[in-house]
Order: structure tokens, then C-alpha cells, then sequence
């Protein structure tokens, strides 16, 4: 499943569309698809992993779930969920979930979540974690309504950086490193973006699919964590428990 800084990537990608009417589309997506036919793209934005085409009064989610792809300008042999055309080019969707959200965009989405928006608030982010103190870091890592765009990779790789068991309990977390944390959550999608922007990111991963710790050259665990069960790549040496 692509990660928030993906979908940024995106975002950056469609720009030369903004402000172009749409001339043709077509997709075997359920939505109705004629309401965008000869409708103007005001605005690209992004929530996370949601990819937002703003129009006049309503606004065209996409969400490429795990396997989901897209095409600018050039198509795959396989049926778009959603094709988008223009006078100079198109855009193509596929295997992914399309919906539509009506009237402002801002009524469905708060920013301050989103790591990589400029409303960020971290903050927020920790007044949410207290009220979760119960969970593991593992799991609340991955919940977009604290850390909107966080996936499975910037999870390991901030958990690793902050030497932080993946199971460790939010509430026995020290305040310090619960701080470090968060802000890293935001720093390192950043990073990851920049990274996979020169496509190099891979050569970066420190612990995700790792199977020896850089630090302590000792073998890395592999364990599907928490009750989101997803994948951890950790060191049990480094990577301090709090239970």
C-alpha cells in the first residue's frame, strides 16, 4: 500500500492538470463518472494515503488500497478503474477504490493529522496517544486518525531510529520518547519522500525487511505485531520493551 509521501508524489505528478477541463472520461468504477465529464479540476490535495481531485462543489477520492496503481499519460493494457482525459494528456487509475465527496473539502478532512501537511499538529497527536494508552506503539502508529500517511515501512523505520520495542505499551512509553516518536513520524516521511524522488529509498531502510541490526549486528525478529498484525522488523537487544 503506498505511503503518504507516494501519494505527495502523485499530487506533484498531476500538477500540469490543474485548472484543465475534463474532456473525456470513462473507468469501470461505480460512481457516477459523467458528472466529471466537461468539469474543471480546481485543485489537487492529498490526506495521507488519499488522493483528492477537487471540482467546483464536490471532490473524487482515490485510495489505491494495496495493490493500486496509476498512469499519467500513457495506459496499461488492463481496464482503468477511472480514466481521467484532457486536451493535452490523461491520467489513469487502476485496481484501486474511487469515490465522490460532496460539497467542501475541508468539511470531510482535518489537515492537523496529516503528517506531511503544513497543519500538522503534533501536539494533537499526543493528546490522541493518551487516550490510547493502553495499546501498543505498533498499532497506533498506524492509525490515520492520529498519524494520517504513517504505513507499515515509516513505522519500523521510526520505531528503529527511537529504539523503541514494537509492542512497547503507549502508556509506559517516557514522555521524551514518546515526543521523539511523533516528530520523527512527520521527519521521516519527509525523508522518504525526498529519498524515493532520487529512487534510492530502499538503499535507506535501516530496519524494514532488515535481517541484521546495523547497530548490534545481531539478528533481526520478524513478527506480525499488535492486533493490526503487521509486519515488525526489530531488534530486541536495541529496541527497548515498555510493558
Amino acid at each position: 500500500m503506498p505511503e503518504g509521501p507516494s501519494i505527495v508524489i502523485l499530487k506533484e505528478e498531476v500538477q500540469q492538470f490543474t485548472g484543465k477541463k475534463v474532456i473525456s472520461v470513462s473507468g469501470n468504477t461505480s460512481i457516477d463518472i459523467s458528472r466529471l465529464k466537461d468539469k474543471t479540476i480546481h485543485d489537487f490535495k492529498t490526506w495521507g494515503k488519499h488522493f483528492l481531485i477537487c471540482f467546483d462543489s464536490f471532490t473524487v477520492k482515490i485510495h489505491l488500497l494495496m495493490f493500486g496503481t496509476y498512469r499519467i499519460n500513457e495506459r496499461k493494457i488492463s481496464q482503468p478503474r477511472l480514466s481521467l482525459g484532457f486536451d493535452d494528456g490523461e491520467i489513469n487509475f487502476y485496481t484501486c477504490s474511487v469515490k465522490i465527496l460532496e460539497g467542501n473539502i475541508n468539511s470531510h478532512y482535518d489537515w492537523s493529522v496529516d503528517v506531511m501537511n503544513d497543519d500538522w499538529n503534533p501536539k494533537k497527536a499526543q493528546i490522541s496517544l493518551e487516550k490510547m494508552s493502553d495499546k501498543m506503539i505498533c498499532d497506533v502508529i498506524l492509525d490515520q486518525d492520529i498519524f494520517s500517511g504513517v504505513g507499515n515501512i515509516i513505522k519500523n523505520e521510526v520505531l528503529y531510529r527511537c529504539y523503541i520495542h514494537p509492542e512497547s505499551i503507549v502508556g509506559k512509553i517516557p514522555p521524551e520518547e514518546m515526543s521523539q516518536i511523533i516528530a520523527e513520524c512527520s521527519t521521516y516521511s519527509f525523508e522518504f519522500l525526498y529519498w524515493k524522488k532520487k529512487f534510492e529509498l530502499k538503499k535507506h531502510w535501516e530496519a524494514y525487511t532488515k535481517s541484521v541490526c546495523l547497530r548490534c549486528n545481531l539478528p533481526f525478529h520478524k513478527k506480525q505485531t499488535g492486533e493490526r498484525k503487521r509486519r515488525s522488523f526489530f531488534c530486541t537487544n536495541c529496541q527497548k520493551l515498555y510493558t
